[in-house]
Parts: C-alpha cells; sequence; structure tokens
C-alpha cells in the first residue's frame, strides 16, 4: 500500500502545479463547435469553452483551432475533485490589452486601431480586445454631424481616461489633430504673404462666405471676393472638398482674407474707353432696387439704370416695367473710374433718337429767301410738297 502511494505521489509530482488565475501554454488535443480540450502539461487536461474563446456565441471552435494548435491560455478554475481544469483565451487577452490600455495612458502612448462601431454620441475601437470610446467632440478638431464614414477606418488617438472596473476606456483624436494643425500652422504664417496665390480646400460654406483649408489654417473668402461678378448664394457656387487656387488679401494676426479676384483679371481695367460717356450699351438687368435697376454689361461690371432714366413718363418703381433678365438698351451718362460706377439711361437715349428723327425730317426742307427782303429772312419750304405742285400744274399744260 505504501509502495502504491509512493507511485502515485510520484505521478503527482511527475505533473507540474497550477493556480488559478495563472497563465499556461495549452496544446489541443481535441476540438468539438462548442469546446476544446488542451495538454496543459498537468494530470488533469484543460477545457476551453466557446464562451471563453470569444464573445461570439455563434462561433464554431473548430474554423478557428485545430489539433496541435498551441495558444496561452488563464487558468480559471483548478477542481481536483472532478478532474476538469476551466481555460480562457479571452479573458488572458483581456489582461494584456488592460496592460497596453494602461502602459498607453501612463505613457500618454499613441495608439492606432480600426473603428469597429459608429454611435450616436462617438464611435468605438478595439485594442488587444479592449473596447475604446470616443466621444463626439473628441473625434475630430472641426464639428462633425456624420461619424459614419469613420467605421472601417484606422485611427490615431490617445487614451485619457483609464478606469478597468467600471471598464470605463476613452479615448481622444483631437489633441493630436489639433497638435499637428498648430505646427502646421506655424509653418503657414512663417512663409504666407499678402499676395501670395496658394492652394486649399473648401472646408465649410456660410451665407457669407467659404472657409478655405490651407493646410494648417483656414481662411476666409468672403462672398464680396468670390468673383469680379456677383455672387448671390456661395453654396450654389462652391461645394466642401472642392480645391480652390486662390488669392492672399490680408493678414490680421492669426485672420487671413482670401480672394478668387485677381487683378490681371479685372473687368475694369480699359473699362472707361469701353464704356465712355454717350456710347450704347446693352445689358440685362441683373437684380432690381427701389431707386433702380441695375443691368450687367459683362460679368463683373454692373451699370445703375436709375428709376428717373427709365422713362419720360413718371415710374413709381422699376419693377413696374421691368424685371430680373430683361434686356435693356441704354446711353451711358456718367462713368466714375474712382468707385467703378456707371449710370445708363433709356430716356437720354429715347431723347437722342427723337432729336435724330427730327433732324432727318428737316432734311427734307429748303430754305429759299423770300422775295422783297432785304435781310433775305430764310423761310421753310416742303420739298415734297413743292415736287407734287409742280407735277400738278405740268399735267394741266
Amino acid at each position: 500500500m505504501s509502495e502504491e502511494q509512493t507511485f502515485e505521489q510520484m505521478l503527482d509530482a511527475s505533473f507540474k502545479t497550477i493556480h488559478n488565475g495563472e497563465v499556461v501554454e495549452g496544446c489541443v488535443i481535441d476540438v468539438k463547435p462548442e469546446e476544446a480540450v488542451l495538454n496543459i502539461g498537468y494530470k488533469s487536461d484543460g477545457i476551453l469553452t466557446r464562451q471563453e474563446y470569444s464573445n461570439d456565441n455563434s462561433l464554431d471552435l473548430t474554423t478557428k483551432l485545430s489539433v496541435g494548435d498551441k495558444l496561452d491560455v488563464k487558468v480559471l478554475k483548478v477542481d481536483d475533485r472532478e478532474g476538469t481544469v476551466a481555460l480562457s483565451y479571452k479573458r488572458l487577452a483581456l489582461d494584456r490589452g488592460n496592460k497596453v490600455i494602461e502602459e498607453a495612458y501612463e505613457n500618454k502612448t499613441v495608439l492606432k486601431a480600426e473603428v469597429s462601431q459608429v454611435l450616436s454620441g462617438g464611435i468605438c475601437v478595439v485594442v488587444e480586445g479592449i473596447r475604446v470610446f470616443i466621444p463626439a467632440s473628441l473625434v475630430s478638431d472641426t464639428y462633425e454631424k456624420d461619424l459614419s464614414k469613420y467605421l472601417g477606418q484606422e485611427i490615431e488617438f490617445v487614451i485619457t481616461e483609464y478606469n478597468p472596473r467600471r471598464r470605463r476606456y476613452i479615448g481622444d483624436r483631437k489633441q493630436l489633430l489639433t497638435a499637428k494643425r498648430e505646427e502646421a500652422a506655424a509653418k503657414l504664417f512663417e512663409n504666407l504673404q499678402v499676395g501670395d496665390v496658394v492652394e486649399g480646400t473648401v472646408k465649410n460654406i456660410t451665407d457669407f462666405g467659404a472657409f478655405v483649408d490651407l493646410g494648417g489654417a483656414d481662411g476666409l473668402l468672403h462672398i464680396s471676393e468670390m468673383s469680379w461678378g456677383r455672387v448671390e448664394s456661395p453654396k450654389k457656387v462652391f461645394k466642401v472638398g472642392q480645391k480652390l487656387r486662390v488669392l492672399v488679401k490680408d493678414i490680421n494676426g492669426h485672420k487671413i482674407a482670401l480672394s478668387l479676384k485677381f487683378p490681371d483679371e479685372n473687368p475694369w481695367i480699359g473699362a472707361d474707353e469701353k464704356y465712355a460717356v454717350g456710347k450704347i450699351v446693352t445689358g440685362k438687368v441683373a437684380r432690381m432696387a427701389d431707386f433702380g435697376a441695375f443691368v450687367e454689361l459683362e460679368s463683373g461690371i454692373d451699370a445703375l439704370l436709375h428709376v428717373s432714366q427709365i422713362s419720360k413718363e413718371h415710374i413709381e418703381k422699376p419693377s413696374d416695367v421691368l424685371k430680373v433678365g430683361d434686356e435693356v438698351t441704354a446711353k451711358i451718362v456718367d462713368f466714375n473710374p474712382e468707385n467703378n460706377k456707371i449710370s445708363l439711361s433709356i430716356k437720354a437715349l429715347k431723347n437722342d433718337e427723337e432729336k435724330a428723327k427730327k433732324d432727318a425730317e428737316k432734311e427734307d426742307e429748303i430754305v429759299v429767301p423770300s422775295k422783297g427782303n432785304d435781310d433775305d429772312e430764310a423761310v421753310t419750304v416742303d420739298i415734297d410738297a413743292m415736287i407734287a405742285k409742280q407735277q400738278a400744274e405740268d399735267a394741266e399744260n
């Protein structure tokens, strides 16, 4: 009996001793869809269930493990009476993930992971089995309403909150983007000068203009600087993400004013000759006001047709006789080169046409001296009437 006990003791001694929570290496000796059996060098084999391998309860272990595979597992429970050892793979991964997250939190290490889930309040990434939540306010350095574009995208972030007891792991991507942007901004302002022509990307569009990302800082392209012509709505002209070649008009601290009104494309160059006072021009009504109508002569050059110059007759408001898009022919009555302002008049044109008509009628009249007048007082004679009278007299004779 003592020899038999000694043999059992020797047999037990041949196996290593394991404890709950210990990490051991196991070799798969049998695998089924719901569990796998591992040789862990102990007198009893270890059992790894589907639930302790993955959080996916529908997972078939035969698709993940094969006989002969080796893997590290965590000992959950040693039951010598039943001769079983419960193992876990996912909890070991969780422990390792916690360690990675903890070190990243303490050392402010930049982590990289793929976005696995998009929620209403932010996005989630998984680091070594640990789910890290990044609030929407910390995803980007600008407000983004739709975060769905990040799904499946690999991003960089830092851990700003680490609480394993509550399983609370918070990430921050915004501070990385802000730091990079500040670095790029410093470099941009170091070289940027008024008059430079640079490339940028439309970042945001408002009713009064568009913000253009110049690669480190945003510049404002005001609606009045979008074209030499008139722009009714920036949203009808530009799109977010559109590439633009812009002129740096002004730099005031960290504020950059941009323009698309390049000097060499100024339509007012030479306009004093092209639109000199007295010339007759044709254009289309671009917009209306109570005091008159603005007529576009060409892109970038508008002229004012004052309500008092539309007709000889009294007109209460321009919209009574004109509408946007109407073609108008008028006479230029004033040109102000300092303010780039042109004034038109249909009334003056009509007056000229009436005068020209009267002058043409006068060309059909002749002037002859009256008899018995020493001062040769001039009288007008209707030539057509005289010819008709002469023809009648010739017919009687």
